[in-house]
């Protein structure tokens, strides 16, 4: 076995560790290191780094707890016949995205009935902070500002030209676990698209939110 076998296998050793130490209950970092056998600045430093990458995530107590990979069908089935309702009562494309690292990553999408519209399909990726999700997910002070005042954040043209959106957060334990994003041609839009469709966005990120609370 190579040096890079042997620190590659230690190192999913413990991230296993971490897993397995989480099944049962969320942890601070000191009750990590114990259930782990790792050192606290050992175990709080990989915790972070599995919390940027959804193995873990962190409740209003700062505990960790299994993440959104872990939840991903229970996220997706709550997400599904929300996203649906959204499209059909809007007409425009209606999408869940999850932060992946520096990336996000696109896991459902209810496209727009119209002939022009805006489509990305399931599994598309895109680096962060581009459009309203990323904004969000990448946790850009702006784009926090906009969801404590008004419960959604938009993006007029700033990706794509004639683009535009609007996201509002999925939260679980209190954590935002995901972001979900109406997206649609800007000539459809009567005043921008936080106006036009922030209120039902934001609407449709609490029921899904409130659907995992139950999960």
């Amino acid at each position: 076995m190579t040096a890079a076998d042997s620190s590659g296998n230690r190192m999913l050793s413990r991230v296993a560790a971490l897993l397995d130490a989480v099944d049962g209950s969320p942890a601070s970092a000191v009750e990590l290191a114990r259930r782990s056998g790792l050192s606290v600045s050992t175990a709080h430093r990989l915790a972070l780094s599995m919390t940027d990458y959804g193995f873990l995530a962190r409740n209003e107590r700062g505990e960790f707890h299994p993440g959104a990979r872990f939840t991903r069908s229970a996220l997706e089935s709550a997400a599904l016949p929300v996203l649906t309702q959204l499209r059909d009562s809007t007409g425009e494309t209606a999408q869940l995205w999850l932060r992946r690292g520096y990336a996000r990553v696109c896991t459902v999408s209810v496209d727009s009935l119209a002939e022009l519209r805006v489509t990305l399909p399931e599994g598309a990726r895109l680096q962060l902070p581009a459009g309203s999700s990323g904004r969000l997910l990448a946790g850009e002070p702006d784009a926090l500002k906009d969801i404590e005042l008004q419960g959604w954040t938009q993006s007029i043209a700033s990706r794509t030209p004639g683009l535009g959106s609007v996201s509002a957060p999925v939260q679980q334990h209190g954590r935002v676990v995901a972001a979900i994003c109406l997206a649609m041609p800007l000539a459809r839009v009567s005043k921008t698209p936080g106006d036009d469709f922030g209120a039902a966005v934001a609407a449709a990120a609490q029921r899904i939110s409130a659907d995992l609370e139950t999960t």
